[in-house]
Order: C-alpha cells, then structure tokens, then sequence
C-alpha cells in the first residue's frame, strides 16, 4: 500500500470535514430560537438592551454568512469557540469528556465484534441446528429492539432485582480519589451496562453477517480441501474459513462506527455516562450552539478517521487490494 493513498484518503477526509463544519453550523444557526433569550433566562431575564448586548457580545448580531466565515476560520485554528451556558472553551469542554465516550464506544465495538463473529462462527458449524437457529432469532431480536428499551430494562433489573451491577454514573463516590487499579476496576464495573446496551444491536448484526460469511466460505474448494488433509475442525473455521469471512464484518464494523457514537448519545442519557452525548443533550436543551458544533465536529472526526482506518485495513487483509489506487 502506497503512502500516496494514504495521503489521498486523509486529504478527503479533511475536505469531508471542512463540508460537514459548514453544514452543522447552517444547519444549527437556521433552526428556529434564540441563543441569547436563553441566556438571558439562565440569568434570572433582561431587557431588550440586555439581550442586545448579548448578542453583540457572542457574535450574534451578525449575518449569519458573518459568522459563518468566523466560525470555520477560528475552527481551521483550532479554536471551536467559547461555550454560551458553561462559560468555558468548548475544546476545554469535550476535552473532559470525550475519554468517556471513547472508553464507551471502543468496549461496544470490541464486545459486539468478538461475540456476534464468535456465535456466529459457532452458528456455522452447523446451519440447521440450534445454535444457528438461536443466532438467527437473538439477531432479529436484538436489531429491533430499541437501544434506550434495552438501557432502561437493564436499569430495571440491576437496580431492584439482581443489584450487581451501578446503573448510573462513571465513578463511586467513595473511590473518585481513588487511583491505580482501584480506580480501574471501579470503572469497568460502571462500563458493563452502558457498553452491553450500546453493543447489543451491534453484536446481534455481527453475528447474523458473521455467521452468512462462514457459510458461505465453508463451501469453497480451498476448505474442503483442508479438511482432506485432515486438518483440525478448528483450525479450518478460525484459520481458513475466517480470515476470509472476516472481510465484509471488517468493512460493516467500520461503517457502524459512527452508529455507535450516535448510539452512545442516548446510552450516556439514560445512564448518566460523563461523556460527550450527555453534553450534547445538555447543550440542545440549552441551545449551546458552540458546544453542540464542537461535539458535531468531534464526532464527525472520529468517524472518518475510523472509516480511513477501515480502508487501510481492508487493504492489508485483502492482496487482492494493495496494488490498487
């Protein structure tokens, strides 16, 4: 694989990026409220004169083509703009919480990706059997089902019935001074439910695809030929057959990336998760318009870094690609 590729497909990003700073900024600007009212009522109200001042303060009495302009020039700066409720610079902002939500999504992907290949590796096996059925019914189940249904029924169950697990928050109180693995542990405890409920769509689609890729590797010259030579049972499934079914789950857990960041906005709601979809909550319900921009764009970033990542990847598992620009 070419570095030239690479720099072509960072390029592209980078312009995605430029489209989607300008798209979230008209986008947010054009919807119907106002900033500066909400401001205001944040301080107890104002007169007219007050809320003018407001606006002439953050920029809002500007054309909205004005403060377009300003906004994407500051951004190719790195400056994403001071926070209307919180006060605070919005990089400051995300900066404290984007850990969180990284922690989250990564333990959803990587859970849902080694349980939905597993069953559905196991489901291959034997494509009439029970297992296979169960795959194909938990995989029907666990798509339609809504992820804040899930969240709010494992609320449920661990708070009242089985309470082993904390339904709410990132840390105990008792242990936030705490450091080392005292303090990781703490924070795994915390993580099993909001990573179970963001990766249970996931992983029920993994499974399903999974599952279809094995089967129809498993019927390729090349596997029957393995078994001929009196190759292990597993050896066929997890060092033939599935470095070849793995192909298209690579390229779909790609694509799903950034579903997972859109997910965890309503999983860090429902559990109270210290990441950046609860501050894009609250920043919505205050009409923060820097902050929400800065998580849109944050957001939007993670997501094509994933999807740049996902091509060089599928390039270096596939030969077949390498040599193509």
């Amino acid at each position: 694989m070419s570095s030239s590729y690479i720099l072509r497909r960072v390029g592209y990003g980078l312009i995605l990026m430029l489209g989607v700073v300008v798209l979230n900024f008209l986008l947010i600007r054009l919807a119907p409220g106002d900033p500066a009212v909400v401001i205001a009522g944040e301080m107890g109200g104002a007169s007219d004169e007050m809320l003018a001042s407001i606006r002439e303060d953050y920029g809002l009495n500007k054309p909205v083509i004005t403060q377009l302009g300003i906004y994407v020039g500051n951004v190719l700066q790195g400056d994403l703009g001071k926070s209307f409720f919180f006060d605070q610079p919005v990089s400051s902002l995300i900066g404290q919480r984007i850990g969180a939500t990284i922690l989250l999504v990564i333990t959803a992907q990587i859970l849902s990706i080694l349980l939905g290949v597993f069953l559905g590796v196991i489901a291959a096996r034997k494509p009439n059997g029970v297992m296979s059925g169960f795959v194909s019914v938990f995989a029907t189940i666990g798509y339609a089902v809504p992820v804040f249904w899930t969240g709010i029924m494992l609320i449920i169950l661990f708070a009242s019935v089985l309470p082993i697990f904390p339904v709410e928050g990132m840390q105990s109180v008792r242990l936030r001074s705490a450091g080392g693995l005292t303090w990781a542990l703490d924070v795994a405890h915390h993580l099993v439910l909001p990573a179970f409920t963001l990766a249970i769509i996931y992983l029920a689609q993994y499974a399903r695809l999974s599952r279809a890729s094995m089967l129809e590797v498993l019927g390729s010259d090349y596997i029957r030929t393995a078994r001929a030579k009196g190759a292990a049972e597993k050896t066929v499934l997890f060092k033939h057959a599935l470095r070849n079914a793995a192909l298209p789950i690579l390229t779909v857990a790609g694509l799903q990336f950034g579903n997972l960041i859109s997910g965890a906005l309503l999983v860090e709601t429902v559990f109270n998760w210290p990441g950046m979809g609860r501050l894009a909550f609250d920043s919505i319900l205050r009409r923060d318009y820097p902050t929400i921009m800065g998580v849109l764009f944050f957001a939007s970033a993670m997501v094509v870094v994933a999807n740049i990542l996902t091509d060089i990847s599928y390039r270096w598992a596939d030969p077949r690609l390498r040599g193509k620009s």
